[in-house]
């Protein structure tokens, strides 16, 4: 049956003009946070999904129950012993009317439970499998998470967790895009294809901006040009991001800085000192005024 939900959001709802997944059956074994994400991501493309769960339930639902409602909205979710005949043989009888089927195992549980893509292939030519794994290859057996997917990445710089889990979520958008890819290459080939998404590459992708050198402190979005930063001010802070030349202008303008040089250090202390002496309200006003975009934060 339907598994409770959350109420529609924007983000989650169909766009019944633009759902190039319509028609699409997806079934999903994956369990936690990339693969329920995907899942959303393909329903709200259209796509009609259902999720099979182990008897036990997803462990997200346990942990954080808002969270697993929200993931799992117009998704159908079924409980299924995959470990048992009986629960094997509902899950064959999905997938002879599936077109991707979403996993997140290892590949040494996908073949204890008779999922490893040859198997799968020669039984149903048409489908398409999309698997979610933590590292690419011969790594795929290695045990991870989002915290060591971003620490091999470069993008734990301290011992403060990152805000938000950044290899997932990028790892659901790359498994989401995956499936599409399935069902165009599907009608190209007529035939299934298996596709590998790693949790880690998505957080190499994520990466990139530092790798290539624009998010660490000598770079521009790093920290060394004095209009794209976080300031504080007389009651808060604000989220500053005059990066192009006449933002950065008009923000000086308003400043009264006499150094117009972005990145140089007279220009930051400078700067720094004009917004600490402001209110947020202050500065909503002078950036509306004149259209420079920065957002003020209460703490």
């Amino acid at each position: 049956m339907p598994s409770s939900a959350s109420p529609a959001t924007a983000a989650n709802a169909v766009d019944d003009q633009a759902a190039p997944l319509e028609g699409v059956r997806v079934v999903s074994l994956a369990l936690n946070l990339p693969g329920p994400a995907a899942l959303l991501r393909c329903r709200a493309m259209g796509a009609t999904c259902l999720k099979l769960e182990p008897p036990g339930g997803d462990p997200m639902a346990l942990y954080n129950r808002p969270a697993y409602a929200a993931l799992h909205e117009g998704v159908e979710v079924r409980a299924v012993d995959l470990k048992s005949d009986a629960g094997q043989q509902q899950l064959h009888a999905e997938l002879a009317t599936t077109d991707v089927l979403l996993t997140s195992f290892r590949p040494s549980a996908l073949d204890k439970l008779r999922l490893d893509w040859a198997t799968l292939h020669a039984r149903y030519p048409s489908l398409s499998q999309v698997a979610i794994v933590g590292a690419p290859g011969a790594r795929a057996e290695e045990p991870g998470h989002d915290l060591t997917y971003l620490a091999e990445s470069g993008l734990v710089t301290g011992t403060d967790l990152p805000p938000t889990l950044y290899a997932d979520m990028g790892g659901a958008l790359l498994a989401s895009e995956a499936v599409l890819k399935a069902v165009l290459l599907q009608s190209r080939k007529a035939g299934g294809v298996y596709l590998e998404v790693a949790l880690n590459a998505s957080a190499d992708w994520l990466a990139l901006p530092r790798t290539w050198g624009l998010t660490q402190p000598a770079g521009a979005v790093g920290g060394a040009h004095a209009g794209y930063r976080v300031y504080p001010c007389a009651d808060g802070r604000v989220a500053v991001a005059a990066l192009e030349p006449h933002f950065a202008a008009r923000l000086c303008e308003a400043a009264e800085l006499a150094s117009r040089d972005m990145m140089a250090p007279a220009t930051h202390e400078a700067l720094a000192a004009w917004i600490a002496a402001r209110t947020r309200a202050e500065l909503d006003a002078m950036a509306r005024e004149r259209d420079v975009p920065l957002l003020t934060l209460a703490d």
